[in-house]
């Protein structure tokens, strides 16, 4: 079995971006009174009751998300659908939650089957060598790809062949293409009322181009990765990420060039009741 540190520096780049320069924060939308995060609010009366207009939708940042607590963020993202598939690269940051901590990640990658243990929280500053800048939805093919760097010391790190690894060149900088997931409709894991859209690397494997060596730390014989995103607005998703179906964090997509053009939705899953309207820019 590998180190454990090998695991967690693979681990934390499907989740972790880098920061770019955003708007100052500002209020959060309403959301639902609550008496802690274990005690479930009823997603469909919190629809009803406060539904997110607009201006909330087109307020909402990485920032301002990132002063919610768990409750107010499974609030929001309830009442979201998941809009179009998204298509081509998008920049990612990750968010836990106000009143979350690493000892919560620590916790939960420690429980998953022994692959991980507490020193995946003392090697988060040694994955950041490995920086996840985002990922890039081919949405014809149903598929996704993360944009990663440092691929050549990845690739000594896990006795891969590096000249196997895709690359391509976004935003000026050539990145590696790795960690292969297939993109579909599928149910939320927190709000079974309405489909989100699935980002699943437990088939990765059935991708062309699929590095075991490295792809398969998040796949059906690894860490299970399974994601879900709904869209904000036009260009920005909120997202859901999960280990072997435990929650793990939450984080956000971001696509410039769609956030410019703005205009009416297309739902390509199950939107259930809820009628989205379409948001201006970021």
């Amino acid at each position: 079995m590998r180190p454990v540190r090998l695991l967690a520096c693979t681990l934390l780049p499907l989740f972790v971006a880098c920061a770019t320069a955003r708007p100052t924060p500002t209020p959060s939308p309403t959301t639902a009174p609550s008496s802690g995060y274990a005690a479930k609010p009823d997603f469909a009366r919190v629809e009803r009751d406060h539904p997110l207009t607009p201006a909330e939708r087109a307020a909402l940042t990485p920032e301002s998300l990132s002063k919610l607590s768990q409750d107010e963020i499974d609030q929001i993202y309830a009442r979201l659908t998941a809009g179009p598939i998204p298509d081509g690269p998008h920049q990612g940051t990750v968010i836990f939650a106000r009143g979350g901590s690493l000892p919560r990640l620590e916790e939960i990658l420690g429980g998953v089957k022994g692959f991980l243990a507490k020193k995946a929280v003392q090697d988060l500053e040694q994955a950041a060598e490995f920086l996840w800048k985002g990922k890039v939805f081919y949405r014809d093919k149903r598929e996704l790809r993360n944009q990663i760097t440092n691929r050549k010391k990845l690739a000594r790190l896990f006795k891969a062949d590096v000249s196997r690894m895709r690359t391509a060149t976004i935003d000026g900088r050539e990145v590696g293409l790795l960690f292969p997931a297939k993109l579909y409709c599928g149910q939320s894991l927190l709000d079974s009322r309405r489909e989100s859209v699935i980002i699943d690397y437990f088939f990765g494997d059935e991708i062309d181009g699929y590095l075991p060596e490295i792809d398969g730390i998040a796949g059906r014989g690894g860490l299970q990765i399974r994601d879900e995103i709904r869209m904000v607005r036009p260009g920005f998703y909120l997202g859901r990420a999960y280990v072997a179906k435990l929650f793990l964090l939450n984080f956000t997509l971001y696509n410039e060039e769609v956030a410019a053009r703005g205009g009416e939705v297309r739902e390509d899953c199950r939107p259930g009741a809820q009628q989205v309207a379409s948001a201006g820019g970021r």
